[in-house]
This record gives structure tokens, C-alpha cells and sequence, in this order.
């Protein structure tokens, strides 16, 4: 009974071809869109957790400033070196610490210029932030106690001012001192707030400070954690030492900032998590409209076969075999519906991910999800026509015109 009834619902639609498809419209266009819109953002996600862990690995970054963010750190002193120092020797738990100074500077070589970020630290600052060498070394000792005239230069540097051609031992003229190029970084490409991180130069800490910028400020202290330590009590003991150092009172607030980037990729990623639950609503209410066509062609469906329903009635058809029949119709129809509206969603979705240049994930649950909640909508929307069907009195539809 069930292969006779799934047979008969089967020619019917093919005997409205052009009908069923646009019946089933309605139920691409939903699953489609609800796919396609938690896949992309799905890939978002990841997106921005990756970024976030390329700032570093249990990473602390310590600015001057009650606010994050606030111009010129809002009048608060900025820190020493003397401050990293203290960190690492008085604070446990701890893989790396590093000063970091920061300026802009046009960088010059082989007649060409570059504006770019020049930054003044230590090695300690390749292990906060996950940094790799692609070529050469970092700082020796005696390199970083002395200010010597080496740097390490971002991808970004190479191409514009070498052709992509290798710039290790090249010179490079960062305003007025020239310095060796020892190490190229590793790329990092883009940062989590959509700066790139290639285009960097990196030179010793006392170098930035005594031949580039000529005074000793310190723009941010990092901090990497070692893994399983604890970021709460690692943040109450720096931010203890901190206000010791900076002869804050009791009643005092810090004038510096802690920000932990495994807690800031945790809020970026319950926020776009959030935007995506969001749009994925949106896009479900289409399936809800796709239902009501599917249940207003069925009802239409019904009033044109009404003589044909009579005569199987007549003939000693069950309601149940009725009923059945035009149920499975409606769920033939959304569950087509709801597999053309995958495949369109992956071919959507691989497309977005490459435009916005965020990952493709393929999440097996959403799509099986919309696939069995496409065949419910059938069941839900295909029961009242059916059950109009098969409650029709054979005689009366007999005679219907």
C-alpha cells in the first residue's frame, strides 16, 4: 500500500510539473537562505577566532588609560621597561613578557618608500604573538642590550619594497638610522580588527628608543600565560603589582587596562553567533510561507481531483489510503524542495565564504536539520487538504463538476 500510494503521488506531480515547482519555491528558497546564513556565519566565527588567537597564545595586553581605547591612554603615565621586568620576575604562571614601543615611519630601500609600523621590543614579543621566522634570526643579547642597527621585517615590507624578492641582509632606512634586515616574519595576514599584520618592522626596544623615538615610553606591556594557568588570578596579581609601581592609593582607580584576547574572541564570537541565530530566523520565516503554498496548491490540488477521489472512495479505497495519498504529495514535494535548497545553499555558501575570505565549515547538523524540517512543514501544511480528501462523501464527489 505504501510503494501503490507513493507511486500515485509521484504521477501527480509529474502531471504538474511546472505547478510543483513553483509550489516548492517557497521551500528553497527557506532552507537556502537558513543554511547558507548559519554556514557563512558559522565561518565568520572561526574567522575572528583565529584572528584573536593570532594576537597571541593566553595573552594579556596592558595598556596606560581607564578606558581601553582612549586617546593618548587618557593622561595616565605610560610604563618602563622597568615594569616588564618586575612582571616577569615577580609574577609566576608566566611564558613570556614583552615591552613593546610602537611609532609610524616611512621605511626606505632600494629607492622605494613604505609607511609602515616600527616596533621596539624583544624576542619575548615573536612568543606572545605567535610569531614565526620565515628567514634568518632574531635578536641576539648583546643586539638587544646595545640598540643595534638590525630588524626583523614583515611580508608586507618584503614585497612593496623588494619585489617579494628575499630582503634578509638587505639595509633598510627606518627615518634617520639604516639597519640590517636579520629575520623576515613568518605572514600573519589579516589582524582581528581588519589591520594586516605583515606590514611591520621590528627593531630592539632600546634601539626604538634611543635612535627613533628618543624618549623611554612604552606603549603596551604583553603578557603570555603558560597553558593551564589561571587568567583571574594572573590579571589580581599583575594588576596588584601594577598599582604598587604606579603608587596608586587605595582609593584610587587603575589608570591601565588588562585585556585577556581569549575573553575578547569569546565575546566577538557569542556576538556574530547571536547575528547568526538572528538571520537564520529571518530566513526561516520563508519556509513558513513555502509551507502555505504548498498547503493552498494542495487544497487546489484536492477541488480539481475531487471526481477522481470519488470514484476510489466508491471503489472501496479507505479513507486512511486517501488521506495518505496527498499527505505524502505534500511531503514530496517540501522534502524536494528542501534538498534542491541544500545544494543551492552549498554552492551560496562556498561562494560567500571566498568573497568575505572566511572559512567554508560544513555543518552536517544545519543541513539535516532543514532537510527533516522542510518534510515536517509537508506533513504540517499537507494535512488539512488530505484530511479534506479523504472526508469527501463519494457520491457527492462523484457528481462534482
Amino acid at each position: 500500500m505504501w510503494l501503490n500510494t507513493l507511486l500515485l503521488a509521484l504521477r501527480s506531480i509529474r502531471r504538474n510539473l511546472m505547478r510543483s515547482f513553483l509550489t516548492i519555491l517557497g521551500i528553497v528558497i527557506g532552507v537556502s537562505a537558513v543554511i547558507t546564513m548559519v554556514t557563512v556565519g558559522n565561518g565568520a566565527t572561526l574567522s575572528v577566532q583565529n584572528q584573536i588567537a593570532g594576537l597571541g597564545t593566553n595573552l594579556l595586553q596592558i595598556r596606560p588609560g581607564q578606558r581601553m581605547g582612549s586617546p593618548g591612554g587618557g593622561g595616565a603615565p605610560s610604563f618602563r621597561e622597568a615594569d616588564a621586568i618586575a612582571i616577569r620576575s615577580q609574577v609566576s604562571g608566566l611564558l613570556a613578557v614583552a615591552a613593546e614601543g610602537r611609532t609610524s615611519a616611512t621605511i626606505v630601500a632600494d629607492g622605494r618608500n613604505w609607511g609602515s609600523s616600527v616596533i621596539g621590543s624583544t624576542n619575548d614579543w615573536l612568543v606572545t604573538g605567535n610569531w614565526k621566522l620565515s628567514e634568518g634570526r632574531s635578536f641576539s643579547d648583546d643586539e638587544e642590550r646595545g640598540g643595534a642597527s638590525v630588524c626583523l621585517v614583515g611580508q608586507t615590507i618584503q614585497r612593496e619594497l623588494f619585489s617579494g624578492n628575499s630582503a634578509l641582509g638587505a639595509f633598510i632606512r627606518v627615518k634617520q638610522i639604516t639597519c640590517e634586515v636579520i629575520g623576515v616574519l613568518a605572514s600573519k595576514g589579516q589582524g582581528a580588527f581588519g589591520n594586516d599584520q605583515d606590514d611591520v618592522v621590528l627593531v630592539p626596544l632600546h634601539t626604538l628608543q634611543r635612535r627613533i623615538t628618543g624618549n623611554l615610553r612604552i606603549n603596551t606591556l604583553l603578557v603570555s600565560m603558560v597553558d593551564g594557568a589561571d587568567p583571574e588570578r594572573v590579571k589580581a596579581t599583575l594588576t596588584e603589582l601594577l598599582r604598587e609601581r604606579r603608587k596608586l592609593a587605595e582609593a584610587d582607580e587603575d589608570n591601565f587596562n588588562v585585556l585577556d584576547t581569549k575573553q575578547l574572541g569569546e565575546t566577538f564570537a557569542s556576538t556574530t553567533k547571536v547575528m547568526t541565530m538572528l538571520l537564520g530566523a529571518v530566513a526561516a520565516v520563508s519556509l513558513l510561507v513555502g509551507g502555505i503554498g504548498i498547503m493552498n496548491i494542495m487544497l487546489v490540488s484536492v477541488t480539481e481531483r475531487t471526481r477522481e477521489i470519488g470514484l476510489r472512495l466508491a471503489i472501496g479505497a479507505l479513507e486512511g489510503e486517501v488521506l495518505l495519498q496527498f499527505l505524502i504529495e505534500a511531503v514530496v514535494l517540501s522534502a524536494l524542495g528542501g534538498l534542491i535548497g541544500i545544494v543551492l545553499a552549498t554552492g551560496a555558501s562556498i561562494g560567500l565564504a571566498r568573497l568575505m575570505d572566511v572559512p567554508y565549515v560544513f555543518n552536517v547538523g544545519v543541513n539535516l536539520l532543514s532537510f527533516v524540517f522542510s518534510a515536517a512543514i509537508g506533513v504540517l501544511f499537507g494535512y488539512v487538504p488530505a484530511r479534506r480528501a479523504a472526508r469527501l462523501d463519494p457520491i457527492e464527489a462523484l457528481r462534482h463538476e
